[in-house]
């Protein structure tokens, strides 16, 4: 019975690590096509996008009705817990991810039919922030602590963005009051592809607690753990 059980917990862990994983990789769709749509103009693809919202939320419930069992029935500890805990976080993250993607669909719509005459280079901006949550769930899967601090270190670059387009657009909105409304609605998405990134930001940091049982959020990100 002893070996049965522990066979089974440990199918269990690697069933909530691929349905993590299957989250991550519908987010990061998410986001290509949520970017892909705005870029376009293609109102079709926003709205498909939007509607599959739904299943990035069941999968949030999923893989919480997955972790509390565990915890509850195995009562695992140090790296299990970690990874269960880490779990948890995670998935909630991964939704907040997928609610930025609907809102830059949202901005899409609201931009439908209107003038198109900012073109801030929102593309680069989101093809950084799909990239952080890739490594960010590389890093989790292969519990590499170094590719989750790469993470970290390179939201950086995401910020610095997000204020350049900022300082590009705000001074041409003075100048031509109509460009007030596509200016601001393309800012709103550099601030949703900047939150993008802060998630990412946090799957990483809860990927380093998970292999090396320290935290570093809340801290100036270190060069080295």
């Amino acid at each position: 019975m002893p070996q049965h059980t522990d066979r089974r917990y440990e199918e269990e862990l690697t069933r909530l690590r691929q349905h993590i994983l299957e989250m991550g990789g519908l987010v990061e769709r998410q986001i290509g096509d949520a970017t892909r749509s705005l870029t376009s103009g293609d109102l079709e693809l926003a709205e498909a996008t939007i509607a599959r919202d739904h299943e990035v939320n069941h999968y949030d419930v999923e893989i919480d009705d997955e972790c509390l069992p565990l915890l509850a029935l195995h009562q695992p500890a140090a790296r299990d817990l970690r990874l269960i805990t880490t779990s948890l976080k995670i998935t909630t993250d991964l939704e907040r991810i997928g609610d930025m993607a609907v809102n830059i669909c949202e901005r899409t719509i609201d931009l439908h039919d209107k003038p198109q005459t900012l073109v801030l280079d929102l593309p680069r901006m989101a093809d950084l922030a799909r990239r952080m949550v890739r490594e960010s769930l590389d890093a989790f899967v292969r519990e590499d602590a170094d590719l989750a601090l790469a993470v970290c270190q390179e939201d950086d670059e995401v910020d610095d963005l997000q204020q350049e387009m900022f300082e590009e657009v705000l001074p041409r909105m003075r100048q031509d009051p109509s460009l007030v409304v596509t200016g601001m609605a393309q800012l709103f998405v550099s601030k949703y592809l900047e939150r993008i990134a802060d998630h990412a930001t946090n799957i990483a940091e809860m990927v380093i607690f998970m292999v090396k049982g320290k935290s570093i959020r809340h801290l100036s990100v270190p060069q080295s753990l």
